[in-house]
């Protein structure tokens, strides 16, 4: 039957036509060229909206697709909506591919989709399409069975089209079952619309067809739109329900509660969903054993569950269920199909363990330890090597002593019973034990988890020896006891008998031998002086062993501590022998004293400075700084040098002793600058080959010395370094205040003339001055009208002074160095003794100088007379200098 489309749809579709209609007039296609379509915002499903020329661009074409999975494209090349699809933002691209898979060629069309309003023309086009847009089609539902017998070609229905009625119609279909897999199952008569099925379709394979029919005029327009055409395959109940497994495997506690959920089973059918065909239900169809019923399952879920709470393992561990499902909700022509559930029934600590008896005996020595004294059974009903089944055991009663312990055997699950602690059978001869078991897991149920046995254990009597109890004994002696004193020692006893008239003593270790002990009594007599600051004495106790022995030669062993009660017989001393003290950074040291005896005969000690010199006392005092330590200090009339000081120290009961302190008065700023120098108290004497060894050294002095001499005034042997006047004027005197040329050469350059045997005066200018031999000299003579000894014999008058007044005359005889240094030396004294009366230092300016302070403003050269000389002027004995005076040498030539 036909049905018409709303209006609506007609009207779009119409006018879709009449814009393919333009398109086809006014825009030709051309071979594999990009095509451009005008069209509505809005595009329709189903609707064509153009057509590429196939034949032109791949003359043969085995498939022809759209890479947008919104358009489709027909064989002949044109394009359809696939789906409604509104153009966002007026302009849509996609690729038309054509494929020849015998030719393996390929081509590729561009479509570009536009909005674009056009006037449309009134034609005859236009009322063409304009008619045509009331055409419809006549959708018919169809669908088939599966499994159909036919007869093949089975028909299906028959598709029609409104323009029939004016044109000339041919029918075609594509889709799954035409030109997809499965290939040619249907097929359509192109004149009269039948569609025919070739072939029996299984549902389960394929559900349905969408397949969509074409109307197209013999000229190949299509005259309306492609329609779509579904065919549904009819289910039959062609499928048996499958469990997801063969054999399914459960586990339930034993004595679960009714109700308890097993597990679940499941099955699938393959046959349409939603329909008696896959309505499933379950069922048990057999236990066993079969008895009694314990299990059931949900007919819709296949939840099996328990219906009893019977279910104990000791009875049965494991049940088998024979499970049915079937189909059509269970009716008797469904379908169906078994599977096997294997339920295991977990074990639970349902049973106590219980003693295979309830009394028990047994009988150990006294004194020993011994294991495995007795084995207790007990009997469990749970799973064996569980939890639930292996025992703890624990005695309940009589073993307030620790005496004895029980242990679990893992392999036999039986309680072992142990001596750990000797038993007396002197205090008990028979043992009173209570057992309890239980499991290591708790119980399932509240019954009496624990059950009891009880175990007498006889103590049998044997002969034990003497009793050293306590171990340790102790006595006191005074330390300072006469030897042969007598006191009280150990003591052991008869075990049996709790007396000590049969035991003998043996002393068996005495570190220092002081002691002897008597054999019968015990007691301990001393043998040598007790001194209790021994260095085997520790905290004031002295230990002995002794050995006990009985009648029958049995023994034991103690320890006598003896406990030495101190005796004021030490004095203090301090341990330091020699101290150095740095007087610029120590003004003092600490003197630390210990006392041997204990603390009651000990601190605070009293120091004191022992008999010692008066001098010792004027520069050195004492004071104590606390119990055990004093501070020696020094006065400030202390001298660097080095001091043996008497210390006495004495306890709180007056004993003392005196022992010299040596210290070193060092000038130092660290102790360790001091600790180098070598000891040179009083009653450090030299020994017989140190004697020898200064001798030698002194005699081999004097003739390295001898050597020397004899050599320095052999004037045949000395090679003067400089000539006599050179030298002098390459001294000068730097303390020249007056400005001129007035020079005189220090007394080093005397002193090196002399020496060299030369005579000769002082190098230097005096005013205008004498030259002699291009030398600037003046000569001191004892003749003449001006003479050195006249300028001595009287006032104070200087060497300046006598430069400065009258003539001076020129002699070859000249003062001697004896006579310059008797004149020079008392005022020398004289200036430096008033640099010294000056606190300040300021007169120490004008008398003492620094070497290279020449005055300011001074036209004296840093060089001395060189700067003066002449390039010719006796410079030969530069030749002679060593390579350290190259320098100055070339600094006193004029350039």
């Amino acid at each position: 039957m036909a049905t018409d489309w709303p209006a609506r749809s007609r009207a779009v579709a119409g006018y879709q036509k009449f814009l393919l209609t333009l398109l086809v007039l006014n825009f030709p296609c051309e071979a594999c060229i990009d095509q451009i379509f005008y069209v509505p915002t809005k595009l329709i499903a189903y609707e064509i909206i153009g057509k590429v020329n196939v034949e032109e661009c791949l003359k043969s074409v085995d498939a022809i697709h759209s890479n947008d999975t919104d358009f489709g494209i027909l064989e002949n090349g044109s394009i359809y909506m696939k789906n409604t699809v509104v153009l966002s933002p007026g302009k849509r691209i996609f690729i038309v591919t054509l494929v020849n898979s015998r030719k393996q060629k390929q081509k590729d069309i561009k479509v570009t989709l536009l909005h674009q309003k056009k006037e449309l023309k009134k034609n005859h086009y236009k009322e063409t399409v304009l008619r045509r847009a009331k055409r419809r089609w006549a959708p018919i539902p169809c669908s088939m069975q599966e499994n159909s017998l036919g007869p093949f070609p089975l028909f299906l229905q028959q598709i029609q089209s409104d323009s029939a009625q004016k044109y000339t119609v041919q029918y075609s279909i594509s889709g799954p079952g035409v030109d997809q897999k499965p290939l040619n199952l249907f097929y359509i008569e192109k004149d009269t619309g039948n569609l025919f099925c070739t072939g029996p379709v299984d549902r389960e394979t394929y559900e349905a067809f969408e397949l969509i029919a074409y109307a197209s005029t013999p000229d190949g327009y299509y005259s309306d739109s492609p329609l779509p055409l579904t065919i549904k395959i009819e289910d039959e109940n062609d499928n048996y329900p499958m469990f997801t497994e063969t054999v399914y495997n459960f586990e339930v506690l034993e004595g679960s509660r009714v109700g308890t959920s097993v597990g679940k089973v499941c099955a699938t059918d393959r046959d349409e969903p939603d329909t008696m065909h896959t309505r499933l239900k379950y069922s048990i169809m057999e236990q066993q054993p079969p008895s009694p019923k314990l299990f059931s399952v949900h007919p819709a879920s296949g939840v099996i569950t328990t219906i009893s709470h019977q279910l104990d393992r000791e009875v049965v561990d494991k049940y088998k269920l024979t499970v049915k499902v079937q189909d059509m909700d269970g009716q008797f022509f469904g379908l169906m199909n078994t599977s096997t559930c294997i339920i295991s029934i977990k074990d639970a600590n349902d049973h106590a363990p219980t003693f295979t008896k309830s009394m028990y005996e047994t009988s150990v020595e006294e004194n020993t330890i011994k294991m495995n004294i007795l084995r207790i059974a007990v009997q469990d009903k749970d799973l064996p090597n569980t939890a639930n089944w292996r025992a703890n055991y624990t005695i309940l009663k009589g073993n307030g002593n620790k005496n004895f312990q029980i242990v679990t055997d893992p392999q036999t699950n039986e309680g072992v019973l142990s001596v750990i602690k000797p038993l007396n059978y002197e205090e008990n001869q028979k043992v009173m034990l209570e057992i309890g078991a239980t499991n290591e897991a708790p119980f399932s149920r509240d019954i009496r988890s624990m059950s009891t046995a009880m175990v007498t254990v006889n103590v049998i009597d044997e002969n034990e020896g003497p009793d050293c109890s306590p171990e340790a004994q102790s006595v006191r002696i005074k330390e300072n006891v006469s030897v042969g004193t007598r006191a009280s020692g150990y003591k052991a006893q008869d075990t049996e008998t709790r007396s000590s008239n049969d035991i003998r003593y043996k002393k068996l270790i005495d570190p220092k031998g002081w002691f002897t002990i008597d054999e019968a009594s015990g007691s301990i007599i001393t043998s040598k002086k007790l001194d209790r600051e021994s260095e085997v004495i520790k905290n004031g106790v002295y230990t002995i062993t002794v050995l006990a022995t009985d009648k029958d030669g049995k023994t034991c062993t103690g320890t006598l501590g003896i406990i030495l009660e101190d005796v004021n017989d030490n004095a203090p001393v301090f341990l330091q022998e020699n101290v150095i003290l740095c007087k610029s950074k120590m003004g003092h040291t600490t003197i630390v004293a210990v006392d041997p005896d204990d603390p009651m005969n000990g601190p605070p000690f009293d120091f004191k400075l022992g008999p010692s010199s008066p001098d010792i006392r004027k520069i050195w005092t004492i004071t104590r700084l606390n119990d055990t330590s004093a501070r020696l200090s020094y006065r400030d009339n202390a001298h660097f040098g080095k001091y043996a000081i008497p210390i006495t120290v004495s306890d709180k009961h007056g004993m003392s002793s005196t022992k010299t302190l040596r210290v070193n008065l060092c000038d130092c700023s660290h102790p360790e600058q001091c600790k180098t120098e070598k000891s040179a108290y009083s009653d450090i004497r030299l020994g017989t080959w140190a004697i020898l060894a200064i001798l030698l050294g002194v005699a081999l002095l004097f003739c390295i010395l001898f050597t020397l001499v004899c050599g320095i005034w052999n004037p045949s042997k000395v090679k003067k370094p400089f000539p006599d006047d050179m030298a002098q004027q390459n001294l000068i005197i730097s303390n020249t205040e007056a400005p001129g040329d007035d020079r005189v050469c220090s007394t080093n350059g005397f002193a090196t003339q002399m020496l060299n045997g030369n005579s000769q005066g002082f190098c230097g200018t005096l005013g205008s001055g004498i030259k002699n031999g291009g030398q600037e000299c003046f000569e001191m003579m004892k003749g003449g009208h001006q003479t050195l000894e006249s300028c001595r014999g009287g006032g104070h008058h200087t060497l300046d002074s006598c430069r400065n007044g009258g003539h001076v005359e020129v002699d070859t005889c000249r003062y001697t160095y004896s006579e310059w240094h008797n004149y020079t030396q008392p005022r020398l004294g004289e200036k430096l003794h008033l640099c010294n009366q000056n606190e300040d230092n300021t007169n120490a300016q004008d008398y003492v100088l620094s070497y290279n302070y020449e005055g300011r403003g001074s036209t004296v050269g840093s060089v001395g007379c060189c700067s003066e000389r002449h390039e010719d002027e006796g410079l030969e004995f530069l030749d002679h200098l060593e390579p350290k005076f190259a320098t100055l040498a070339q600094a006193c030539m004029k350039r």
